[in-house]
């Protein structure tokens, strides 16, 4: 079992930054991708970014540019430094940790990042 826990949401202006932080506990497999989605009232939950135990990066084209996803694997942490936020960032903030080889998956309870314009 693998249990993630988030902090770093709340409250910012448009232009404004917030960082984000998931720790992962539990058994974490080598190999595995870590990421952020995020759910916005009355739509589906979307990627924002991922990143591999190979430091391999994706991102979702709204936040390129502005949006950086990197980890501590020491402390098996994914963070996600979101800059230049706009109101339509506004949506609750999953941390996900996915072992593609054991075929599991995990979420985080949620974050709340609100962009107020």
């Amino acid at each position: 079992q693998v249990r993630l826990v988030e902090s770093g949401g709340g409250l910012v202006q448009a232009g404004g930054s917030l960082r984000l932080s998931c720790a992962a506990t539990g058994s974490i497999f080598s190999i595995n991708i870590m990421g952020w989605y995020r759910q916005a009232p009355g739509k589906q939950r979307e990627l924002v970014a991922t990143i591999t135990n190979t430091r391999y990066r994706n991102y979702a084209n709204s936040v390129k540019g502005r949006f950086t996803i990197s980890t501590d694997n020491a402390e098996n942490t994914v963070y996600l430094q979101m800059n230049s936020l706009k109101p339509e960032d506004t949506a609750v903030y999953f941390c996900n940790i996915n072992f593609p080889y054991a075929k599991q998956d995990y979420w985080g309870q949620g974050t709340q990042v609100t962009v107020s314009s």
